[in-house]
């Protein structure tokens, strides 16, 4: 499994290294596996208004559809759009997984 590091980050670049070798000889099951993979993810993006209405535009999507994908209502896609909010937590990383492998990943 291939998995980007934090930036910079050589530590946690050593450690993923060595939990992958300890996964695939054994000595680490799938679960404790995971969760060094959770570690040594990069960060989410910030997504404002511009990038959410470029990656909805890219996709081809609706404002009602983008907020469907997300669970989530059609006046808050409206308003990260327009800049009065911002995506949370959740909704960043489900847009920076949109992003990266497209739509078909949380379908």
């Amino acid at each position: 499994m291939t998995i980007k590091t934090k930036a910079g980050s050589r530590v946690f670049e050593a450690v993923h290294e060595t939990a992958a070798d300890l996964h695939r000889l054994g000595f680490i099951d799938k679960r404790k596996m995971s969760q060094y993979d959770a570690l040594c993810l990069e960060p989410v993006h910030d997504y404002d208004a511009a990038k959410v209405k470029a990656l909805r535009e890219r996709l081809r999507l609706s404002q009602a559809v983008l907020a469907s994908v997300l669970n989530t209502s059609l006046s808050t896609v409206r308003k990260w759009e327009v800049g009065d909010k911002r995506p949370s937590g959740p909704s960043q990383r489900l847009l920076d997984i949109i992003a990266r492998k497209g739509l078909e990943a949380i379908l």
